[in-house]
């Protein structure tokens, strides 16, 4: 089971005069794309027991993902207000003393052995106690199962920088696999290309590092030479989810290949990683295509040419 560890919210996304809200949350977007791939996938997050609670776990059950380590808190949801600029999410979140912001170290559950691998990244990595819990978490678990990294770094949220840069910086040393936009790569390593980040953090321990660009599509840096895969063009509704997706698509399609293992990612070959960029892409294509962060089912990436 893929274990994936992190913020769920309600995205209050404008419609007219008003604002519609529908599930969300950076790593729950991955957990409810993995699950609708067909990867066996479990959640772990704080759920309240307030009305957005549910609206939450509704999506998570009908993707088939695993809710049984998620803690019931009587704290409130987290909300995240949407501006769409050009298609562009941007977020004003409302996060104080939610039920998940307040997620402490204490708070983890017993990680049982059906886990074999855990995605972490997103807002819940920012404050404390929450990311001290998801970096307790990752100490607890990496020597026995590979982990995926995508901060999906939203500078607006960043209180304390000093403090984040270096738990990202021992978040991403205790990391496999790496995920990094064109926008994570101008706030981590200002200045820096992607080849010149992704060698950096390649030398700390990480066997691949995504690139995602959008229209220009994903490449992966690893131990051999890079390997890229086009975007899938479609006409884009917005972007909400689509990084999200596309992690979901890079590790459901390392699961399939049976490579999603600590051995397995020791002895990467390029076909593995270029099914991996290929199902990414294809996904968040979809994602893309409608408004929200709405992943696709397997049948429906079964369907598209090729």
């Amino acid at each position: 089971m893929i274990l994936c560890a992190g913020e769920s919210l309600i995205d209050m996304v404008p419609e007219g005069a008003n604002y519609r809200p529908l599930p969300g949350g950076a790593v729950y977007n991955t957990a409810i794309a993995l699950g609708r791939m067909g990867a066996q996938t479990g959640y772990l997050w704080p759920i309240s027991r307030d009305t957005f609670g549910e609206t939450l776990l509704r999506p998570l059950a009908e993707a088939g993902v695993d809710t049984g380590l998620c803690p019931r808190s009587d704290r409130l949801t987290t909300l995240a207000f949407v501006t769409l600029t050009g298609g562009e999410a941007r977020y004003s979140f409302y996060d104080e003393g939610s039920a998940g912001r307040m997620f402490a170290p204490e708070d983890l559950p017993e990680i049982p052995d059906t886990v074999s691998a855990l995605f972490i990244g997103g807002i819940s990595l920012v404050p404390d106690p929450c990311g001290a819990a998801v970096e307790a978490l990752v100490e607890r678990v990496r020597h026995r199962v590979p982990v995926m990294l995508d901060p999906n770094i939203r500078p607006f949220f960043i209180a304390d920088e000093t403090a984040y840069r270096a738990r990202l910086d021992r978040l991403i040393a205790m990391a496999d696999l790496v995920k990094l936009s064109g926008d994570d790569l101008d706030w981590l390593m200002p200045g820096a290309s992607f080849e010149e980040a992704a060698a950096a953090i390649l030398s700390r321990g990480p066997r691949v590092v995504f690139q995602t660009g959008g229209s220009a599509g994903a490449r992966a840096h690893w131990s051999g030479a890079p390997l890229s895969a086009r975007a899938v063009r479609v006409e884009v509704a917005d972007t909400i989810g689509a990084g999200d997706t596309f992690n979901a698509g890079v590790l459901a399609a390392l699961d399939r290949a049976g490579v999603l293992t600590r051995q397995g990612l020791e002895t990467l070959a390029p076909e593995s990683i270029a099914q991996a960029l290929a199902l990414g892409t294809s996904a968040a294509a979809i994602t893309v295509s409608r408004p929200g962060a709405d992943p696709p089912w397997a049948h429906e990436l079964a369907a598209l040419p090729g």
